[in-house]
């Protein structure tokens, strides 16, 4: 468990197995955890260190978006779960779903599950998988705000190419932004991508929140300093998709040129979406 602020402890991502980060928000009276984790295991290891931390008077769990790694866990947190009704709905097909080897990769086959997801679900549960799907108590279609005692949060949908139901939480006083996954690419398309338009708009609904940190839920919190970084770094590749039509090779060597360097494979693998955005699935 890590401390980011006096009152937002977190448990770091894990990528053995696609664990994202699961965090608690700390009120004077009560505390608003962000994320259930992607199994048992996952919300049972987090759970201890709360406790061992002695941070309890839990109000509930918010849900950034309804993907297995962050939701398997709901069942075990046995909280009030709020999420965005699009989120319920999704969770709502998972419960029809079996788990098995052989589900897992006809939904694969299929386009409605991940490769890579599948083979983290076997991965983080080996053969035992007895999953429990928990729906939402409380669903929002906007925004949602949650008093904690000295602490206000606000949950705001922004949606995104990564899931069209993410949420990002808002922690007025600390200043802090939970990100979710709604920056990242898209995974249930046939090549990962992003398209200008989403990513414009969930940049302006971002950049409506003053934050000094920014959570992503698969690598460390960004300062506000690297976090802008990026932010220009999306929008200057947003202006250069339009301009060269998603032509690969032209977007690198413009952004290369204007950057006076060569390109991270970060880089480059946010071009590759970019230019896969462009053409009609």
């Amino acid at each position: 468990m890590k401390q980011l602020t006096n009152r937002i402890h977190y448990l770091p991502h894990d990528p053995d197995t696609d664990r994202p980060i699961l965090s608690a928000i700390c009120g004077d009276h009560q505390t608003l955890i962000v994320d259930a984790g992607n199994s048992d295991k996952h919300t049972k290891l987090f759970l201890d260190e709360l406790n061992q931390s002695q941070i309890a008077n839990y109000h509930s769990v918010v849900l950034t978006h309804w993907h297995w790694d962050h939701s398997l866990g709901t069942n075990q947190m046995n909280l009030l779960t709020i999420a965005h009704e699009n989120t319920k709905m999704h969770l709502e097909k998972m419960m029809e779903y079996d788990w098995s080897d052989e589900a897992l990769d006809n939904r694969v086959e299929k386009g409605l599950e991940n490769q890579f997801c599948s083979d983290m679900i076997k991965k983080e549960f080996g053969e035992d998988r007895n999953i429990t799907i928990k729906l939402p108590s409380i669903t929002f279609k906007d925004k949602y705000e949650i008093e904690l005692g000295g602490i206000r949060c606000v949950v705001k949908h922004v949606g995104g190419d990564h899931s069209e139901d993410s949420s990002i939480i808002y922690v007025e006083g600390e200043k802090v932004l939970f990100l979710g996954d709604c920056l990242y690419p898209s995974i249930y398309t046939q090549q990962p991508q992003y398209k200008v338009e989403n990513v414009r708009h969930l940049l302006e609904n971002i950049e409506m929140f003053d934050a000094e940190f920014y959570v992503l839920s698969h690598e460390p919190p960004f300062s506000k300093e690297d976090f802008m970084g990026y932010i220009m770094l999306l929008k200057l590749i947003c202006d250069l998709t339009e301009k060269h039509q998603g032509n690969h090779s032209n977007l690198v060597n413009e952004l290369s040129t204007q950057l006076n360097r060569n390109l991270s494979q970060l880089e480059e693998e946010i071009i590759y979406c970019f230019s896969n955005g462009l053409i009609v699935d």
